[in-house]
């Protein structure tokens, strides 16, 4: 899957990058039609001290974008659960398109 990684205000190093290309590219064993996709790091400033970096993850799938957007205390921890989401996305897409 083609993944583009922006990392907004900051500079991510590579075992960053390659940890959220390793974690995303997991989901084409649920869904093989995956065209691509893009993730935004970013670091939130607001009054969440700990809690303060922000993983967005867009998925584009023939007829349809699947969104997740997850904040946790590291940007591997919400990797993980934005990960978790677009997997259950994923799957409801699956069951809800396998009816017709």
């Amino acid at each position: 899957m083609k993944l583009q990684i922006h990392s907004v205000h900051f500079d991510a190093d590579q075992k960053l990058l390659d940890f959220i290309q390793r974690k995303s590219s997991k989901l084409e064993t649920f869904y093989d039609r995956i065209i691509d996709g893009e993730v935004f790091l970013r670091i939130d400033k607001g009054e969440h001290s700990r809690e303060n970096k922000l993983v967005e993850i867009k998925l584009n799938i023939p007829g349809a974008t699947l969104f997740a957007k997850q904040q946790d205390i590291s940007f591997e921890a919400a990797t993980d659960e934005a990960v978790e989401s677009l997997r259950r996305q994923i799957k409801k897409h699956k069951e809800k398109n396998s009816v017709r």
